[in-house]
């Protein structure tokens, strides 16, 4: 079992950066494939980006591709997502996520077991 706590969400002005953090607790970090998503009232869960537990492989939404990074630390059982070039668009609420089952790389809601609960991302215009 992972338990996930996500930080770092707040206000920030079109234009600007912002850096998540999701804090993991629970044996094998270092084995789970970890991921970002966001969601909008009434909307989907959306797929931002995913780091690979095997060899830390990434792969990115075109929305967000170039603008931001996904990174980890297994050491500090932490994955992060740098966000830059923030506009509108990108106001949501953001959730890290977590799975160690899958054989391929997981970009789909159904995939993750593990969730956070979120942190909120407002970007003024």
């Amino acid at each position: 079992q992972v338990q996930l706590v996500e930080s770092g969400g707040g206000l920030v002005q079109a234009g600007g950066s912002l850096k998540l953090s999701c804090a993991a607790s629970g044996r094998s970090f270092g084995s789970y494939n970890m991921a970002w998503f966001r969601q909008t009232p009434g909307k989907e869960r959306e797929f931002l980006a995913v780091i690979t537990w095997r060899g830390g492989n990434t792969y990115y939404a075109d929305s967000v591709k170039g603008r931001f990074t996904i990174s980890r630390d297994n050491a500090k059982n932490t994955v992060s997502l740098q966000m830059n070039s923030l506009n509108s668009e990108d106001t949501a609420v953001y959730y890290c996520a977590a799975e160690n089952r899958l054989t391929y790389v997981p970009s789909s809601p159904s995939d993750y077991e593990y969730w956070g609960q979120g942190t909120q991302v407002t970007v003024s215009s």
